[in-house]
């Protein structure tokens, strides 16, 4: 049997240093080829490039995936402060605008009173501001902040927009309550300007709702009344003053008596939206005062 393999039964034996002095030889060879040649390196790179690039490509993707999110996180920060600061200043414009409105639609209001007090600068007159009305979409009822220490009394007449509103019905140290001519229980000596006829003008919540009132025992022989004639008060009227403008005739029927007409007139204030109104501070004489 050779020195160097030795056998027990069926197993295969190599001495240690026999061993030892292969690897030597086996593992100074290799070293001698990856020096020399790329017979070991190029294998090896190539499978270190399959194994590495692709990790190297995914932590690079997810690197910047995680780059733009934080940037995203960053805008959308910026962006949410900034959205505030707008809503913030969207906010103080829509205050603005919303005073602006109400600025400019007072001094319209304060510009028809002016007309109107120019129109009828016969009377003294005193302005007022409404402060609370009856229920009701229609302003038939309502107070004033001017009373008897502002020098108001009863059945002094009230103005606004381009004619008569009504009349004072109580009075407050500092306030006033106002019955208008479109109240159910409120009757008006009126006259048709054009022709000098008289008639009643009556108070009718239910027909404003159409934007008209009604008037009646107008005695128009000569038909001469008209669609679009002006109704004033009366001379004749007991409560209220001369000439003020109540609306005008939208409709004319003949009753049936044949005698009378009756019908609509639109008036010449809007009573759904009334704020100040002009107060005549001088009341209308009658016999029984004189």
């Amino acid at each position: 049997m050779s020195p160097i393999i030795k056998r027990k039964g069926e197993k295969f034996t190599l001495p240690g240093k026999y061993l030892l002095f292969i690897l030597t030889i086996l593992c100074t060879g290799l070293i001698v080829l990856t020096f020399h040649t790329n017979f070991l390196s190029a294998p090896a790179s190539a499978v270190g490039g399959f194994l590495i690039t692709p990790m190297q490509e995914g932590i690079s993707k997810v690197g910047s995936w995680l780059h733009t999110r934080s940037e995203e996180l960053v805008q959308i920060r910026m962006l949410l402060k900034e959205n505030e600061e707008l809503k913030a200043q969207i906010d103080e414009l829509m205050v603005e605008n919303i005073r602006l409105q109400q600025d400019r639609y007072e001094l319209t209001n304060l510009r028809e009173l002016y007309d109107l007090d120019a129109q009828y600068d016969e009377y003294d007159k005193v302005g007022a501001r409404i402060i609370a009305k009856d229920s009701g979409n229609w302003f038939h009822s309502f107070v004033i902040d001017k009373g008897a220490e502002d020098g108001l009394a009863i059945d002094m007449n009230v103005m606004a927009g381009s004619g008569l509103v009504g009349r004072i019905t109580d009075v407050g140290p500092n306030w006033s309550k106002v019955m208008s001519v479109i109240a159910d229980n409120s009757n008006t000596s009126g006259m048709v300007l054009s022709t000098s006829d008289n008639l009643i003008v009556s108070g009718n919540l239910e027909l404003y709702a159409e934007g008209v009132i009604e008037f009646e025992k107008l005695v128009d022989s000569a038909d001469r009344v008209v669609e679009g004639d002006k109704i004033v008060t009366s001379n004749v009227s007991d409560k209220y003053l001369p000439g003020i403008l109540i609306g005008y005739i939208s409709s004319i029927n003949v009753d049936s008596n044949n005698l009378t007409k009756s019908g609509l007139i639109t008036p010449a204030v809007d009573f759904e939206h009334l704020e100040e109104v002009l107060v005549i501070t001088q009341l209308k004489q009658t016999v029984g005062d004189s």
